[in-house]
C-alpha cells in the first residue's frame, strides 16, 4: 500500500546517470536544460535518501519538495453583490 508521497529535486552535473535514480522512487520529471530530476518517493523514506543520494559524486544538489505541508485551500474575498447580479441576467 502506497502512503503519502513526497518530491525529491535532485540537481545533477550531469544527465548520464539521471537513469540510475529509478531505483530510489518514481521518476517523475528530468529538465535536461537546468539538469535536474524530480524523484517521488514515501514520505517517511525521504530524509534517509536525501543522504543516500547526496553521497553521489555526480549530485549537486538534494532538495525536498514542501508541497505537503503547504495549505491548499484558499479563501478568496466574497464577489460584490451589485456584479453577481449582473453576471446572472448576463450583462
Amino acid at each position: 500500500m502506497i502512503g503519502q508521497r513526497q518530491g525529491i529535486i535532485i540537481w545533477l552535473y550531469s544527465l548520464k546517470q539521471a537513469k540510475m535514480l529509478r531505483r530510489f522512487g518514481n521518476v517523475h520529471y528530468v529538465s535536461r536544460r537546468l539538469k535536474y530530476v524530480v524523484l517521488y518517493c514515501n514520505q517517511d523514506e525521504v530524509d534517509t535518501l536525501i543522504d543516500k543520494i547526496s553521497s553521489y559524486s555526480f549530485v549537486k544538489k538534494v532538495e525536498p519538495s514542501y508541497k505537503p505541508f503547504l495549505k491548499m485551500e484558499y479563501e478568496g474575498k466574497k464577489p460584490d453583490k451589485a456584479k453577481e447580479y449582473d453576471y446572472k441576467m448576463g450583462i
